[in-house]
């Protein structure tokens, strides 16, 4: 019996409950935070870094009326007094904003963002102003796990910034909203025809017939969608890589479906005989070994993958962090802000529990972990030759599963990136330019060019030097009195122009989830321990 490609979809819905069924949410306030946009702004005195790969340069200023760059002017010389004379003029219509000594960069993409939903006990201002905190003036959704009307309603709202949100590129699920099942390449049109006049922006497919996949795909390029696929395990040996992107795929989250194209003697991933995908840890364990079974690097089916990756322009989105616990799974559930921003509802979601998807610590140990370190290692180094060939690498977070908090784990992702081999430049080029291009906004968005929307992360230190400054949390560092001190954090967020308190929208998440602590009489402990 031929699987249906709605029943797919059903079929992976159903292995995420209780997660994704029922993720309907509120909507999110109206905006109470942000200053601006200003008739004319000057940042002053700032070192930046552009997001083209350009190294940095400064101190600068930069002009903004009201959402755009309208001027960029070097003002000096690093370690000497910066030349006035050389400054934009300021009126009485000009507000300043002092930057000396910080940091400027574009405004990061998150290319793999769910806001989550009731079964998180997750709220849009709760998620929103985590992702701001750290930058994140633009996700991209996957999925519309909220609903089609829910998703592109907030994308709408938050660009007109009526709500405190990064910008949102909803794609769509496939299959979500039909009527019917889809079972047929002409349905798979119509559907396609049905989301693009609804406002959606691409299509997100976790499997599919062949000639469904296919003529999905098509339309969509006639549509001009973009799409991206979670190569399911339950639908990847009818469509691994090598075939999506023959037939049209614009890129893959992940990295389901890529080993498998690498196979040479086996055509099924080496399944024990008494799997069950629907066992968690089933699922992970396996998983992790993955990329051993696939061809080795350097060799001629390695090397032709990636040329065949690279002639179809195709997009990888590694989302390395989401799977971080199977290597170390103490290290990130002790991460140290979950006791001060993890809800409550969330630290309960992430525990061990046979129903939930990503709580897969039925019986997690050293072996599984070891197992994963070796996946990892052969997965970066495919990801670090596809990006020094050309091939376009973007980050995404995945966050609200498997101890990764919102905003956090999207920098920690930078911080993997860098493990596998990128330079601190190409990341911000990841999180960045090379995402804008993928949603086809590069002209408005992704570098720090006159002409170019206000999208901005300032910091008040170097975040090439030390990733970790972006945190929330900021970096440890003992000063000259031999004192402990934080450093860093993001100081503004600013979108289209709005100035945003990075620290302050902190504040707010830690009021939100202290608030939930007092109401449940909660206090984080560790899955089995009662102290």
């Amino acid at each position: 019996m031929m699987i249906k490609p709605i029943q797919l979809l059903l079929l992976f819905l159903f292995l995420l409950a209780p997660v994704m069924l029922p993720a309907q949410m509120p909507d999110a306030p109206d905006r109470a935070e942000g200053d601006g946009p200003y008739e004319r702004l000057i940042l002053r005195g700032a070192t930046m870094i552009d997001g083209t790969g350009s190294p940095a340069v400064g101190p600068v200023d930069i002009v903004i009326e009201g959402k755009w760059i309208t001027q960029i002017q070097t003002v000096g010389y690093p370690g000497v007094p910066i030349e006035e004379n050389r400054r934009p003029e300021v009126d009485e219509n000009t507000t300043v904003l002092d930057l000396e000594g910080m940091y400027i960069l574009p405004g990061f993409f998150d290319m793999h963002a769910h806001t989550g939903g009731t079964s998180q006990g997750t709220t849009p201002e709760y998620v929103y102003k985590l992702w701001l905190a750290h930058g994140i003036t633009s996700i991209r959704e996957p999925g519309s796990f909220n609903g089609i009307g829910w998703t592109l309603r907030h994308s709408e709202r938050s660009d007109k910034n009526e709500i405190t949100a990064p910008r949102i590129f909803p794609y769509i699920g496939f299959g979500m909203g039909a009527e019917n099942s889809i079972q047929t390449a002409q349905e798979a049109r119509f559907w396609v025809q049905m989301i693009a006049d609804r406002g959606a922006d691409g299509i997100k497919f976790f499997g599919a017939p062949p000639d469904v996949y296919k003529a999905a795909l098509d339309e969509a390029e006639t549509a001009g969608l973009g799409s991206m696929a979670h190569h399911a395990q339950t639908g990847v040996v009818r469509a691994n890589v090598a075939h999506t992107a023959a037939m049209g795929l614009k890129g893959m989250t992940h990295w389901y479906g890529l080993p498998e194209a690498l196979f040479t003697d086996q055509v099924i991933q080496d399944y024990p005989l008494d799997y069950n995908y629907s066992d968690e840890q089933h699922r992970f364990e396996e998983a992790g070994k993955l990329w051993k079974q696939a061809e080795a690097p350097g060799s001629p089916e390695w090397n032709s993958m990636l040329e065949r990756l690279l002639e179809a322009d195709f997009e990888i989105n590694p989302t390395f962090t989401i799977y971080e616990a199977s290597r170390d799974m103490m290290k990130q559930r002790r991460a140290e802000w979950h006791e001060i921003y993890t809800l409550p509802s969330l630290w309960k979601f992430y525990s061990p529990d046979r129903r939930a998807h990503g709580s897969y610590w039925f019986n997690w140990g050293t072996e599984q972990e070891v197992a994963w370190k070796e996946n990892y290692r052969l997965w970066m180094q495919f990801i670090n030759e596809y990006k020094n060939r050309g091939g376009r690498v973007t980050l995404g977070s995945d966050a609200g599963y498997i101890y990764k908090l919102y905003g956090f784990s999207y920098i920690r992702e930078m911080e993997l990136f860098r493990e596998a081999g990128f330079h601190p430049l190409e990341i911000f080029q990841s999180a960045s330019i090379k995402a804008a291009e993928v949603l086809g906004v590069e002209d408005q968005l992704g570098t720090i060019e006159e002409g170019k929307l206000a999208d901005l992360v300032i910091v008040d230190e170097n975040p090439q030097q030390n990733l970790k400054v972006l945190y929330g949390t900021g970096a440890i560092r003992v000063n000259e009195q031999n004192e402990v001190v934080r450093v860093g954090g993001v100081r503004y967020t600013i979108k289209d122009g709005i100035i945003y308190d990075a620290r302050q929208l902190l504040d707010d998440v830690q009021a939100i989830v202290d608030e939930a602590k007092r109401a449940e009489e909660f206090e984080i402990t560790q899955p089995g321990l009662d102290y």
